[in-house]
């Protein structure tokens, strides 16, 4: 056992260039700055009123737990739709995986086919 209490990975992380360019554009701005940021992937307008709506009405619904790792079933269900619909893809439901943003996305894809020492182009 290690006589460090964090991992070694640890010591090869660093904050994130993502945070670090919002914090830029975010301190620009304070300074009268006209700024447009492409670090975070938010919009620049505020969430419609209909999906705010929709989310107070979940909470009120009762869908305040975990949902399924993959997704909440009616989601992918509208995903496969969707891409059918607009994209003439068909996808069943076992071949969509639902994530909060892309950087989850990349680390499960990377967890799921990459080893250690394994090289990636």
């Amino acid at each position: 056992m290690s006589k460090h209490l964090l991992s070694g990975r640890l010591q090869n992380m660093s904050e994130s260039a993502t945070i670090k360019m919002a914090q830029k554009a975010r301190d620009l701005k304070a300074q009268g700055i006209d700024v447009i940021s492409l670090s975070l992937g938010e919009p620049d307008f505020d969430t419609p009123q209909h999906i705010k709506d929709a989310a107070k009405q979940a909470l009120d619904d009762g869908y305040t737990k975990y949902t399924p790792v993959p997704g909440l079933m009616e989601l992918r269900e509208a995903i496969c739709t969707k891409l059918k619909r607009d994209n003439g893809l068909e996808y069943s439901t076992s071949e969509i995986c639902v994530s909060n943003g892309a950087k989850q996305c990349i680390a499960n894809i990377c967890l799921s086919l990459l080893d250690e020492g394994d090289e990636v182009i």
